[in-house]
């Protein structure tokens, strides 16, 4: 597998982590309450911060070589 392939499969990654994450926090606020709220708020915020270092990564390390 080629490296912009791979890097292309990586930022997937990330971008669905970040929609995982924001499915979760409409969950956690709006349907569930008390502790399973906080665990389930806890997991969305932890996708979030990983799909964003990801796609941070994936933005700020250029262009791959031909």
């Amino acid at each position: 597998m080629s490296e912009p392939l791979m890097r292309m499969y990586i930022s997937f990654f990330g971008m669905i982590l970040l929609f995982v994450a924001t499915g979760l926090i409409l969950l956690a606020r709006h349907k569930l309450s008390g502790v399973i709220s906080g665990i389930v708020a806890v997991i969305a915020y932890l996708c979030m911060i990983v799909g964003g270092f990801i796609i941070i990564y994936i933005v700020f390390s250029g262009p791959t070589p031909e």
